[in-house]
Order: structure tokens, then C-alpha cells, then sequence
């Protein structure tokens, strides 16, 4: 059960908004005053707090300063509850470091609806996202409610790209967020004997590009199409929006961005170091699980050897090699050119 803090020194307007909270199945605590406020949140930790701005002994604003100075309180969610409107009170409130206001008079369905959203934002900090747009996904939906990516891509522009073309180069300017309608998608660098090293892959759902718009920068990579694809292309400047009005998305999604590092590193780690047979597995794997989203036991890799060739780092001739080893060794199947991996575990497993 949440514990709720409600500090207020109107003896109607506390023992009314109490009982709501507590109907709400919310454990509470009250304060007459903004000093005894202070002291039941350093004993009792709530989980949110709030609070009356117009209080003797020590008035809302001062309570919000004694407790974002204090790192037992620091981070515990705050709503002002008022009747002051001007917007001067405000943002003098939410510079001191408040998430939310309720102006008074309020209803109890205004209330819980702001407690709700303050403790579900509280908890999506908590949680551990994927790294990826994978984890950028979940962390809107999660923070929302709603498929609000999916929502900002419908309606959109449509541009079709045809197999092997190039949707956006390294050093263009990133002017746009794609989402995929249909098809798959590579991102890739070049090194300057032509040599490619795929980055990452993409799929119907997935968005792309979006990382060069967060940074302001260039792209540091290139996109191009590994079958026909169909993209809507979204304004830099609403997906800059999307991000930049909620505080709890920004700083989870750098945390994803840091995961996201991470596992790259972990990637180029591999195609150092790893041999080629451990090479060649990884990638397999890495396509059936980023394709593989309906879990099909029977599911066909359907991608040209060369592209597989750069996604494992290896020689195309060394990868055909490689697959011909592994079909011998009946890890996988090899029919009309699809590729079926037979024995996952035993991919997983391989050593170097």
C-alpha cells in the first residue's frame, strides 16, 4: 500500500481529501502545519507528498526547500494543493522543485488522477528498459498509457524504398524520425576501403534515426533497405517535443541510450575477439530473435549472404564456409536460400 503524506491546515479540506485517498486504498498521514508536515516526512518516508501553500508556522513553498535539501525527501513526488492561480506562484513552485498543482476547489476524481500520475512516473523510474528503440518503446508506453509513438507516426508522409537503397548517408543532417511501416532496414558504417560493420537492424514497428536528432548532430551512420520498405517520416520538431516535455522519459531514455552503449560494446567486443564460427552464430541469432516476433519454431532467415557477411564481420566466402560447417553439423538448414536454425542452444552455447 503507497503512503501519502497531505499536509494542510484547513481541518475540512484535510480530513475530506484524506478520506478520498484512504477510499483509494492509499495509507495517509496528516499535518496541521507545514513544521509538523517536515517532521511526519523525514519518520513516515511517503511515497508522495502534498501539500497547502498558505500555511502558518511554515508555508508549502518553505516545506518543498527543507525537503528537496534533505536526501532521505529529495526525490519523493510533490503536488501542491492551492487556490492561489497566478501563474508567478506557479512557476515559483516548480522551480523549488514540485511535479504537479491542484488548485482548489478540486473533485476526488482530479486528485487520485494526479496521485495516480505522479506514482506511476515514479515507478517507471524504477524499472529496467531494453536498450534500443525496443526499450524507448516501452518506456513511452509505460510513461503514457498509449502507443504515443505509434500515434505520432499514422497519417504521416510515406516514402517507399526499394531493396539495397540508401534511405539516409553518414554526415547528411538528420532532419526527420522514421517509423517502419513495412520491411527491414540496416544501419551501417563504412571504413574507408568500403568495408562495412552493420550497427543495427530494424523492423516493421521499429523507429530509426533517432539518436543523431537527441544528439543535434549529423548521422554517424547510414540506413539503407534489405528488402522493400515503406517509412513515414515524422518532423524533427514533434519528436524534439515528444521528449523534451517529459522530464521522467528524458532521463529514463538516457539510461536506455547508456544500455544501448553498452551492448554495442559488447558487440564489437565479439567481432574482435570471437572466431568465426562464434561470429557467425551471433549473428544468426541476433536476426532470429530481431525478426523472429511471432516465435515460429520453424522461422526462415531470409537475407543475402553478403549482408550477413557484414552483420557477422567475416569474409563472405569464410561466412558460406562457416554455414556449410554448421549445416553438417545439423545446427541448421539451408533451403532455397532461407536459413533455419535447428539447435539454438547449441549456437548459443558455442566456444571460441
Amino acid at each position: 500500500m503507497k503512503k501519502i503524506l497531505l499536509i494542510e491546515d484547513n481541518d475540512d479540506i484535510r480530513d475530506n481529501t484524506a478520506e478520498i485517498l484512504e477510499l483509494a486504498n492509499y495509507e495517509v498521514f496528516t499535518a496541521a502545519n507545514g513544521k509538523l508536515g517536515v517532521e511526519s516526512a523525514l519518520q513516515e518516508n511517503p511515497d508522495l507528498i502534498i501539500c497547502d501553500i498558505m500555511m502558518p508556522v511554515l508555508d508549502g513553498y518553505g516545506v518543498l526547500h527543507m525537503l528537496q535539501n534533505n536526501p532521505t525527501t529529495q526525490n519523493t513526488p510533490f503536488i501542491f494543493l492551492t487556490a492561489k492561480t497566478e501563474r508567478s506562484d506557479f512557476r515559483r513552485g516548480m522551480e523549488l522543485g514540485a511535479d504537479d498543482y491542484i488548485t482548489k476547489p478540486f473533485d476526488g476524481t482530479e486528485l487520485l488522477k494526479a496521485v495516480e500520475g505522479r506514482l506511476k512516473k515514479v515507478a517507471l523510474l524504477k524499472e529496467e528498459f531494453k536498450g534500443g528503440m525496443d526499450g524507448f518503446k516501452e518506456l513511452i508506453k509505460t510513461a503514457s498509457g498509449t502507443q504515443l509513438l505509434e500515434e505520432l507516426a499514422s497519417g504521416r508522409n510515406t516514402n517507399a524504398f526499394k531493396k539495397k537503397q540508401i534511405i539516409y548517408s553518414e554526415g547528411n543532417r538528420s532532419t526527420n524520425l522514421y517509423y517502419i511501416l513495412r520491411g527491414k532496414v540496416k544501419t551501417f558504417k563504412t571504413n574507408d576501403d568500403g568495408k562495412e560493420l552493420v550497427i543495427d537492424l530494424y523492423a516493421e514497428g521499429d523507429f530509426l534515426g533517432y539518436l543523431a536528432m537527441l544528439e543535434n548532430t549529423n548521422h554517424k551512420e547510414s540506413a539503407e533497405a534489405i528488402e522493400e520498405t515503406e517509412l513515414a517520416i515524422i518532423p524533427k520538431e514533434e519528436f524534439e517535443q515528444l521528449i523534451n516535455n517529459n522530464k521522467e522519459v528524458s532521463k529514463k531514455f538516457i539510461q536506455i541510450l547508456a544500455k544501448n552503449i553498452a551492448d554495442k560494446e559488447k558487440q564489437l567486443l565479439g567481432l574482435a575477439y570471437n572466431s568465426l564460427r562464434k561470429k557467425v552464430a551471433d549473428a544468426l541469432l541476433m536476426i532470429y530473435h530481431k525478426y523472429n516476433t511471432g516465435n515460429n519454431e520453424k522461422f526462415s532467415i531470409d537475407i543475402s549472404r553478403e549482408n550477413l557477411a557484414t552483420i557477422a564481420g567475416a569474409a563472405t566466402e569464410s561466412l558460406i564456409r562457416t554455414l556449410s560447417d554448421f549445416k553438417s553439423e545439423k545446427l541448421i538448414e539451408i533451403k532455397d536460400g532461407g536459413i533455419t536454425l535447428l539447435n539454438i542452444p547449441k549456437l548459443e552455447q558455442l566456444i571460441n
